[in-house]
Protein backbone atom coordinates (compact mmCIF):
# COMPACT_ATOMS: atom_id res chain seq x y z
CA UNK A 1 0.00 0.00 0.00
CA UNK A 2 1.49 3.39 -1.27
CA UNK A 3 2.49 5.82 1.68
CA UNK A 4 0.30 8.53 2.83
CA UNK A 5 2.03 12.03 2.11
CA UNK A 6 2.02 12.90 5.78
CA UNK A 7 3.43 9.37 7.34
CA UNK A 8 6.30 10.53 5.52
CA UNK A 9 6.94 13.54 8.07
CA UNK A 10 8.83 12.53 10.59
CA UNK A 11 7.15 13.88 13.64
CA UNK A 12 3.89 14.94 14.71
CA UNK A 13 4.30 18.87 15.10
CA UNK A 14 5.35 18.62 10.81
CA UNK A 15 2.19 16.81 10.46
CA UNK A 16 0.17 18.65 12.43
CA UNK A 17 1.87 22.06 10.83
CA UNK A 18 1.38 20.94 7.40
CA UNK A 19 -1.97 20.16 8.10
CA UNK A 20 -2.55 24.08 9.34
CA UNK A 21 -0.56 25.60 6.79
CA UNK A 22 -2.62 23.37 3.83
CA UNK A 23 -5.87 24.33 5.81
CA UNK A 24 -4.44 28.38 4.98
CA UNK A 25 -3.76 27.66 1.99
CA UNK A 26 -7.36 26.33 0.60
CA UNK A 27 -8.89 29.01 3.05
CA UNK A 28 -7.05 31.85 1.06
CA UNK A 29 -7.43 30.48 -2.30
CA UNK A 30 -11.15 30.35 -1.85
CA UNK A 31 -11.53 33.84 -0.16
CA UNK A 32 -9.13 35.57 -2.82
CA UNK A 33 -11.48 33.79 -5.56
CA UNK A 34 -14.88 34.40 -4.19
CA UNK A 35 -13.12 38.40 -3.11
CA UNK A 36 -11.86 38.84 -6.77
CA UNK A 37 -15.28 37.55 -7.91
CA UNK A 38 -16.96 40.19 -6.09
CA UNK A 39 -14.50 42.38 -7.56
CA UNK A 40 -14.45 41.60 -11.43
CA UNK A 41 -15.95 44.76 -12.19
CA UNK A 42 -13.51 47.09 -10.53
CA UNK A 43 -11.09 46.56 -13.84
CA UNK A 44 -13.76 48.01 -15.99
CA UNK A 45 -13.27 51.60 -14.65
CA UNK A 46 -9.94 51.21 -14.76
CA UNK A 47 -10.53 50.21 -18.83
CA UNK A 48 -12.48 53.35 -18.63
CA UNK A 49 -10.30 55.73 -17.64
CA UNK A 50 -7.59 54.47 -19.57
CA UNK A 51 -9.86 54.84 -23.02
CA UNK A 52 -10.54 58.27 -21.60
CA UNK A 53 -6.83 58.90 -21.75
CA UNK A 54 -6.26 57.32 -25.00
CA UNK A 55 -9.24 59.68 -26.19
CA UNK A 56 -7.38 62.89 -24.62
CA UNK A 57 -3.99 62.15 -26.05
CA UNK A 58 -5.67 61.41 -29.61
CA UNK A 59 -7.53 65.01 -29.46
CA UNK A 60 -4.12 66.93 -28.68
CA UNK A 61 -2.21 64.73 -31.02
CA UNK A 62 0.26 63.14 -28.86
CA UNK A 63 -1.16 59.67 -29.36
CA UNK A 64 2.31 57.77 -30.70
CA UNK A 65 1.01 54.32 -30.15
CA UNK A 66 -2.43 52.79 -30.41
CA UNK A 67 -2.65 49.82 -27.93
CA UNK A 68 -3.75 46.69 -29.67
CA UNK A 69 -7.60 45.34 -29.71
CA UNK A 70 -8.17 49.15 -29.93
CA UNK A 71 -10.12 50.87 -32.14
CA UNK A 72 -9.65 55.16 -32.59
CA UNK A 73 -12.33 57.18 -34.56
CA UNK A 74 -11.63 60.41 -35.90
CA UNK A 75 -14.88 62.62 -36.85
CA UNK A 76 -14.05 66.17 -38.35
CA UNK A 77 -16.05 69.18 -37.99
CA UNK A 78 -17.32 68.47 -42.10
CA UNK A 79 -17.96 65.12 -41.01
CA UNK A 80 -15.37 63.24 -41.86
CA UNK A 81 -14.16 59.77 -40.39
CA UNK A 82 -10.86 58.63 -40.16
CA UNK A 83 -10.21 54.68 -38.48
CA UNK A 84 -6.74 54.16 -36.71
CA UNK A 85 -5.57 50.82 -35.17
CA UNK A 86 -8.22 47.82 -35.04
CA UNK A 87 -10.94 47.48 -37.39
CA UNK A 88 -13.72 46.41 -34.70
CA UNK A 89 -16.77 47.02 -36.42
CA UNK A 90 -18.61 48.31 -34.54
CA UNK A 91 -21.25 51.14 -34.47
CA UNK A 92 -19.25 53.90 -33.23
CA UNK A 93 -21.18 56.53 -30.62
CA UNK A 94 -21.94 60.05 -31.38
CA UNK A 95 -21.92 63.20 -29.28
CA UNK A 96 -22.69 66.54 -30.47
CA UNK A 97 -22.78 68.38 -26.83
CA UNK A 98 -19.02 69.51 -26.82
CA UNK A 99 -18.21 67.27 -23.34
CA UNK A 100 -16.50 64.46 -22.98
CA UNK A 101 -18.23 61.07 -22.61
CA UNK A 102 -17.17 57.29 -21.27
CA UNK A 103 -18.94 54.10 -20.55
CA UNK A 104 -19.55 50.86 -21.62
CA UNK A 105 -22.26 49.79 -24.39
CA UNK A 106 -22.71 46.16 -24.79
CA UNK A 107 -19.60 44.76 -25.08
CA UNK A 108 -17.48 48.04 -25.79
CA UNK A 109 -15.60 50.16 -23.60
CA UNK A 110 -16.04 53.77 -24.99
CA UNK A 111 -14.60 57.30 -24.60
CA UNK A 112 -15.43 60.42 -26.94
CA UNK A 113 -13.63 63.46 -26.41
CA UNK A 114 -13.93 67.00 -28.40
CA UNK A 115 -11.34 68.47 -29.95
CA UNK A 116 -10.23 72.22 -30.27
CA UNK A 117 -11.47 72.56 -33.95
CA UNK A 118 -14.65 71.06 -33.57
CA UNK A 119 -14.25 67.31 -34.16
CA UNK A 120 -14.69 64.80 -31.88
CA UNK A 121 -12.25 61.19 -31.10
CA UNK A 122 -13.28 58.43 -29.76
CA UNK A 123 -12.02 55.60 -28.60
CA UNK A 124 -13.47 52.22 -28.49
CA UNK A 125 -12.12 48.77 -26.56
CA UNK A 126 -13.83 45.63 -26.03
CA UNK A 127 -15.49 45.34 -23.06
CA UNK A 128 -15.61 41.88 -21.17
CA UNK A 129 -18.87 39.81 -21.32
CA UNK A 130 -21.60 40.16 -18.84
CA UNK A 131 -22.56 36.44 -18.81
CA UNK A 132 -20.93 32.89 -17.40
CA UNK A 133 -17.97 33.09 -19.22
CA UNK A 134 -17.62 37.30 -18.71
CA UNK A 135 -17.70 36.74 -14.99
CA UNK A 136 -15.47 34.14 -14.91
CA UNK A 137 -13.11 35.81 -17.54
CA UNK A 138 -13.52 39.02 -15.51
CA UNK A 139 -12.32 37.55 -12.52
CA UNK A 140 -9.74 35.51 -13.63
CA UNK A 141 -8.75 38.83 -14.99
CA UNK A 142 -8.60 40.61 -11.30
CA UNK A 143 -6.84 37.81 -9.91
CA UNK A 144 -3.79 37.90 -13.11
CA UNK A 145 -3.55 42.29 -12.16
CA UNK A 146 -3.26 41.78 -8.83
CA UNK A 147 -1.34 38.65 -8.35
CA UNK A 148 1.58 40.08 -6.65
CA UNK A 149 -0.60 41.12 -3.48
CA UNK A 150 -2.30 38.04 -3.21
CA UNK A 151 0.99 36.10 -3.39
CA UNK A 152 2.76 38.75 -0.55
CA UNK A 153 -0.73 38.12 1.43
CA UNK A 154 -0.77 34.47 1.34
CA UNK A 155 3.50 33.63 1.82
CA UNK A 156 2.87 36.27 5.12
CA UNK A 157 -0.24 34.43 6.34
CA UNK A 158 1.35 30.95 5.83
CA UNK A 159 4.29 31.94 7.35
CA UNK A 160 2.61 32.92 10.57
CA UNK A 161 -0.26 29.88 10.85
CA UNK A 162 3.67 27.92 10.71
CA UNK A 163 4.80 29.64 13.27
CA UNK A 164 1.83 29.82 15.48
CA UNK A 165 0.90 25.56 15.10
CA UNK A 166 4.56 24.90 15.42
CA UNK A 167 4.20 26.99 18.66
CA UNK A 168 0.63 25.11 19.81
CA UNK A 169 2.10 21.47 18.62
CA UNK A 170 5.27 21.91 20.74
CA UNK A 171 2.84 21.87 23.88
CA UNK A 172 -0.16 19.36 22.56
CA UNK A 173 2.74 17.23 21.91
CA UNK A 174 4.71 17.15 24.81
CA UNK A 175 3.27 14.30 26.91
CA UNK A 176 3.74 11.95 23.64
CA UNK A 177 7.51 13.02 23.62
CA UNK A 178 7.22 12.13 27.51
CA UNK A 179 5.79 9.14 26.59
CA UNK A 180 8.62 8.19 23.57
CA UNK A 181 11.13 9.25 26.42
CA UNK A 182 9.69 7.57 29.15
CA UNK A 183 9.25 3.78 26.83
CA UNK A 184 12.82 4.27 26.48
CA UNK A 185 13.48 4.04 30.05
CA UNK A 186 11.44 1.13 30.39
CA UNK A 187 13.46 -0.56 27.82
CA UNK A 188 16.37 -0.95 30.25
CA UNK A 189 13.89 -1.53 33.59
CA UNK A 190 12.69 1.47 34.92
CA UNK A 191 9.21 1.44 35.35
CA UNK A 192 9.05 4.31 37.69
CA UNK A 193 8.61 7.25 35.31
CA UNK A 194 5.31 9.18 34.64
CA UNK A 195 4.37 11.45 32.39
CA UNK A 196 2.24 14.82 33.51
CA UNK A 197 -0.21 16.25 30.95
CA UNK A 198 -2.87 18.65 32.16
CA UNK A 199 -5.09 18.48 29.46
CA UNK A 200 -8.56 16.48 29.43
CA UNK A 201 -8.50 15.67 25.15
CA UNK A 202 -7.49 12.35 23.70
CA UNK A 203 -3.96 12.76 24.58
CA UNK A 204 -4.22 13.69 28.43
CA UNK A 205 -6.39 10.54 27.92
CA UNK A 206 -3.12 8.42 26.55
CA UNK A 207 -1.06 9.78 29.21
CA UNK A 208 -3.46 8.95 32.00
CA UNK A 209 -3.54 5.31 30.75
CA UNK A 210 -0.02 5.41 30.30
CA UNK A 211 0.52 5.94 33.46
CA UNK A 212 -1.49 3.30 35.30
CA UNK A 213 0.11 0.68 32.65
CA UNK A 214 3.23 1.94 33.76
CA UNK A 215 2.34 1.33 37.53
CA UNK A 216 0.81 -2.09 37.00
CA UNK A 217 4.56 -2.74 35.29
CA UNK A 218 6.09 -1.76 38.09
CA UNK A 219 4.08 -3.67 40.50
CA UNK A 220 4.54 -6.55 37.88
CA UNK A 221 8.30 -6.01 37.92
CA UNK A 222 7.94 -5.73 42.06
CA UNK A 223 6.10 -9.03 42.19
CA UNK A 224 9.12 -11.13 39.45
CA UNK A 225 11.81 -9.92 42.12
CA UNK A 226 9.77 -10.75 44.99
CA UNK A 227 8.48 -14.25 43.50
CA UNK A 228 12.40 -14.98 42.35
CA UNK A 229 13.40 -13.94 45.82
CA UNK A 230 11.12 -15.82 47.70
CA UNK A 231 11.23 -19.11 45.63
CA UNK A 232 15.21 -18.86 45.95
CA UNK A 233 15.03 -18.36 49.39
CA UNK A 234 12.06 -20.93 50.52
CA UNK A 235 14.18 -23.52 48.28
CA UNK A 236 17.12 -23.05 49.49
CA UNK A 237 16.26 -23.30 53.07
CA UNK A 238 15.66 -27.00 53.11
CA UNK A 239 18.38 -27.74 50.74
CA UNK A 240 20.49 -26.13 52.89
CA UNK A 241 19.02 -28.52 55.96
CA UNK A 242 19.69 -31.34 54.11
CA UNK A 243 22.77 -30.92 52.58
CA UNK A 244 24.22 -30.24 56.08
CA UNK A 245 22.70 -33.22 57.30
CA UNK A 246 24.50 -35.52 54.44
CA UNK A 247 27.87 -33.54 54.99
CA UNK A 248 27.76 -34.36 58.60
CA UNK A 249 27.07 -37.96 58.23
CA UNK A 250 29.44 -38.28 54.97
CA UNK A 251 32.00 -36.61 57.76
CA UNK A 252 30.71 -39.11 60.69
CA UNK A 253 29.28 -36.03 62.81
CA UNK A 254 26.13 -37.74 62.96
CA UNK A 255 24.87 -41.11 62.84
CA UNK A 256 21.58 -42.12 60.16
CA UNK A 257 19.40 -42.78 63.45
CA UNK A 258 15.70 -42.66 62.64
CA UNK A 259 15.80 -38.49 63.97
CA UNK A 260 18.36 -37.48 61.72
CA UNK A 261 16.48 -39.42 58.56
CA UNK A 262 13.14 -37.78 59.89
CA UNK A 263 14.73 -34.66 59.80
CA UNK A 264 15.97 -35.19 56.18
CA UNK A 265 12.61 -36.12 55.29
CA UNK A 266 10.56 -33.68 56.44
CA UNK A 267 12.69 -31.23 54.47
CA UNK A 268 12.63 -33.13 51.59
CA UNK A 269 8.52 -33.20 52.35
CA UNK A 270 9.30 -29.19 52.46
CA UNK A 271 10.57 -28.91 48.93
CA UNK A 272 7.80 -31.18 47.65
CA UNK A 273 4.90 -29.22 48.99
CA UNK A 274 6.12 -26.19 47.26
CA UNK A 275 7.22 -27.80 44.23
CA UNK A 276 3.60 -28.89 44.52
CA UNK A 277 1.98 -25.64 45.34
CA UNK A 278 3.70 -24.06 42.58
CA UNK A 279 2.47 -26.11 39.83
CA UNK A 280 -0.68 -26.06 41.51
CA UNK A 281 -0.89 -22.57 41.28
CA UNK A 282 0.93 -21.96 37.94
CA UNK A 283 -2.20 -24.68 36.33
CA UNK A 284 -4.92 -22.80 38.22
CA UNK A 285 -4.05 -18.94 37.02
CA UNK A 286 -3.21 -20.48 33.32
CA UNK A 287 -6.64 -21.86 33.02
CA UNK A 288 -5.18 -25.53 32.61
CA UNK A 289 -6.95 -27.09 36.02
CA UNK A 290 -9.99 -29.06 35.00
CA UNK A 291 -12.69 -28.51 37.74
CA UNK A 292 -15.35 -31.30 38.22
CA UNK A 293 -18.41 -29.17 39.10
CA UNK A 294 -21.31 -30.71 41.52
CA UNK A 295 -23.56 -30.32 43.86
CA UNK A 296 -21.66 -29.73 46.97
CA UNK A 297 -23.39 -29.78 50.56
CA UNK A 298 -21.47 -27.37 52.78
CA UNK A 299 -21.57 -28.21 55.79
CA UNK A 300 -20.20 -31.92 55.55
CA UNK A 301 -17.10 -30.15 53.77
CA UNK A 302 -16.43 -28.33 56.64
CA UNK A 303 -16.48 -30.70 59.06
CA UNK A 304 -14.34 -32.63 57.08
CA UNK A 305 -11.80 -29.85 57.13
CA UNK A 306 -11.90 -29.15 60.84
CA UNK A 307 -11.25 -32.77 61.09
CA UNK A 308 -8.05 -32.90 59.29
CA UNK A 309 -6.93 -29.77 60.77
CA UNK A 310 -7.33 -31.13 64.46
CA UNK A 311 -5.73 -34.38 63.53
CA UNK A 312 -2.64 -33.35 61.62
CA UNK A 313 -2.43 -29.80 64.03
CA UNK A 314 -2.17 -29.70 67.98
CA UNK A 315 -5.21 -27.64 68.16
CA UNK A 316 -6.78 -27.90 71.96
CA UNK A 317 -6.20 -24.26 72.64
CA UNK A 318 -8.34 -23.34 70.37
CA UNK A 319 -11.47 -23.92 69.53
CA UNK A 320 -12.87 -24.81 66.19
CA UNK A 321 -16.71 -24.17 65.77
CA UNK A 322 -18.81 -23.81 61.98
CA UNK A 323 -22.43 -22.94 61.72
CA UNK A 324 -23.59 -23.69 58.71
CA UNK A 325 -27.15 -24.93 57.38
CA UNK A 326 -27.37 -28.35 56.49
CA UNK A 327 -29.54 -27.99 53.50
CA UNK A 328 -27.02 -24.92 52.04
CA UNK A 329 -25.14 -25.84 49.09
CA UNK A 330 -22.89 -24.48 46.14
CA UNK A 331 -22.22 -25.77 42.57
CA UNK A 332 -18.43 -26.06 42.73
CA UNK A 333 -15.47 -28.37 42.62
CA UNK A 334 -15.79 -30.37 45.83
CA UNK A 335 -12.03 -30.86 46.00
CA UNK A 336 -10.81 -27.60 45.36
CA UNK A 337 -13.24 -26.11 47.73
CA UNK A 338 -11.87 -28.11 50.33
CA UNK A 339 -8.35 -26.68 49.25
CA UNK A 340 -9.17 -23.40 49.79
CA UNK A 341 -11.29 -24.21 53.18
CA UNK A 342 -8.67 -26.19 54.20
CA UNK A 343 -5.67 -23.02 53.47
CA UNK A 344 -7.78 -20.41 55.24
CA UNK A 345 -8.58 -22.76 58.57
CA UNK A 346 -5.15 -23.85 58.99
CA UNK A 347 -4.39 -20.16 58.39
CA UNK A 348 -6.34 -18.95 60.98
CA UNK A 349 -4.97 -21.47 63.13
CA UNK A 350 -1.69 -20.65 62.85
CA UNK A 351 -2.09 -17.16 64.11
CA UNK A 352 -4.89 -17.61 66.90
CA UNK A 353 -3.20 -17.86 70.54
CA UNK A 354 -4.29 -20.18 72.65
CA UNK A 355 -7.81 -20.04 73.95
CA UNK A 356 -8.36 -18.11 70.87
CA UNK A 357 -11.55 -19.07 68.47
CA UNK A 358 -12.23 -19.73 65.23
CA UNK A 359 -15.77 -19.78 63.16
CA UNK A 360 -16.65 -21.23 59.60
CA UNK A 361 -19.99 -20.00 58.75
CA UNK A 362 -21.77 -19.60 55.74
CA UNK A 363 -25.16 -17.75 54.46
CA UNK A 364 -27.08 -17.61 50.75
CA UNK A 365 -27.07 -14.68 49.37
CA UNK A 366 -28.88 -14.06 46.43
CA UNK A 367 -27.62 -16.19 44.03
CA UNK A 368 -24.55 -16.32 45.55
CA UNK A 369 -23.93 -18.18 48.90
CA UNK A 370 -21.09 -16.77 51.40
CA UNK A 371 -18.44 -18.54 53.28
CA UNK A 372 -16.66 -16.94 56.28
CA UNK A 373 -13.67 -18.14 58.43
CA UNK A 374 -12.95 -15.59 61.39
CA UNK A 375 -11.09 -15.91 64.11
CA UNK A 376 -9.59 -13.88 66.98
CA UNK A 377 -6.22 -14.40 66.32
CA UNK A 378 -3.53 -11.14 66.41
CA UNK A 379 -5.28 -9.83 63.04
CA UNK A 380 -3.14 -8.01 60.24
CA UNK A 381 -1.90 -4.61 60.01
CA UNK A 382 -3.81 -2.45 57.16
CA UNK A 383 -0.83 -2.02 55.22
CA UNK A 384 -0.70 -5.40 54.82
CA UNK A 385 -4.11 -6.58 53.64
CA UNK A 386 -4.01 -5.25 49.91
CA UNK A 387 -1.59 -7.94 49.36
CA UNK A 388 -2.32 -10.66 51.94
CA UNK A 389 -3.18 -12.73 48.26
CA UNK A 390 0.01 -12.21 46.58
CA UNK A 391 2.21 -15.00 46.00
CA UNK A 392 4.92 -15.80 48.92
CA UNK A 393 4.04 -12.79 51.21
CA UNK A 394 3.85 -13.01 54.60
CA UNK A 395 2.77 -10.73 57.37
CA UNK A 396 4.99 -12.56 59.68
CA UNK A 397 7.92 -14.14 57.92
CA UNK A 398 9.47 -16.16 60.49
CA UNK A 399 6.56 -17.53 62.22
CA UNK A 400 5.31 -18.73 58.61
CA UNK A 401 8.58 -20.37 58.38
CA UNK A 402 8.51 -22.12 61.53
CA UNK A 403 5.36 -23.17 61.14
CA UNK A 404 6.00 -25.17 57.48
CA UNK A 405 4.31 -22.57 55.79
CA UNK A 406 5.18 -21.77 51.85
CA UNK A 407 3.23 -18.08 51.66
CA UNK A 408 0.99 -19.38 48.20
CA UNK A 409 -1.87 -20.80 50.16
CA UNK A 410 -4.17 -18.00 50.04
CA UNK A 411 -2.40 -16.73 46.53
CA UNK A 412 -4.03 -20.62 45.37
CA UNK A 413 -7.79 -19.81 47.62
CA UNK A 414 -8.10 -17.00 45.01
CA UNK A 415 -7.33 -18.37 41.90
CA UNK A 416 -9.65 -21.09 42.95
CA UNK A 417 -12.26 -18.43 43.83
CA UNK A 418 -12.40 -16.74 41.09
CA UNK A 419 -11.88 -19.78 38.96
CA UNK A 420 -15.54 -20.51 40.29
CA UNK A 421 -16.66 -17.05 39.37
CA UNK A 422 -16.41 -15.50 42.67
CA UNK A 423 -14.46 -13.03 45.28
CA UNK A 424 -12.46 -13.49 48.02
CA UNK A 425 -11.58 -10.37 50.41
CA UNK A 426 -9.92 -10.23 53.87
CA UNK A 427 -10.75 -7.92 56.59
CA UNK A 428 -9.20 -7.91 59.81
CA UNK A 429 -9.03 -5.66 63.26
CA UNK A 430 -5.67 -5.87 64.27
CA UNK A 431 -5.46 -6.97 67.52
CA UNK A 432 -8.59 -8.65 67.52
CA UNK A 433 -8.60 -10.87 64.54
CA UNK A 434 -9.77 -11.53 60.90
CA UNK A 435 -12.07 -12.20 58.61
CA UNK A 436 -11.56 -14.37 54.88
CA UNK A 437 -14.55 -14.45 52.80
CA UNK A 438 -15.55 -15.86 49.67
CA UNK A 439 -18.71 -16.56 47.68
CA UNK A 440 -19.44 -19.01 45.22
CA UNK A 441 -22.55 -20.10 42.61
CA UNK A 442 -25.48 -21.03 45.00
CA UNK A 443 -27.25 -24.38 43.20
CA UNK A 444 -30.29 -22.63 41.66
CA UNK A 445 -28.30 -19.70 40.17
CA UNK A 446 -24.59 -21.68 39.29
CA UNK A 447 -25.67 -23.65 36.28
CA UNK A 448 -24.95 -21.18 33.53
CA UNK A 449 -21.74 -20.12 35.52
CA UNK A 450 -20.12 -23.64 35.27
CA UNK A 451 -21.23 -23.85 31.86
CA UNK A 452 -18.53 -21.04 31.11
CA UNK A 453 -15.63 -22.53 33.24
CA UNK A 454 -15.52 -26.18 33.21
CA UNK A 455 -13.01 -27.09 30.59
Amino acid sequence: MAMRPLEKLPTIRAKLGSVIVLAVAVTLLVSYVLIAFYLRNSPRDTEEIAALGLASRAALGSLDRIPGNTMVVTRSADGNVTIQGADLHLQVPTFDDGVPHWGVTGRITYAAVPTADGGWVTVLRPSPSRGSLGRISATFGFLQSSWWQFLLAGTVAGLISLLLARWLARGMTQPLRDMAAAARRMEVGDYSVRVHARSRDEVGQLAAAFNRMTAELEDLERSRRDLVANVSHELKTPITAIRAHLENLADGVEVADPRTLQLMLSQTERLGRLVDQLLDLSRLESGEVPFRVEVVPLAPLVSRVISEISMGRSVADVRIEHDIPTHLAAEADAERIHQVLFNLVDNAVRFTPPGGEIRVTARPDGTRVQVSVVDTGVGIQPEHLPRVFERFYRVDPARSRDDGGTGIGLAIARSIVEAHGGRIVAKSDPGHGSAFTFDLPAVEAAVAANDRRVR
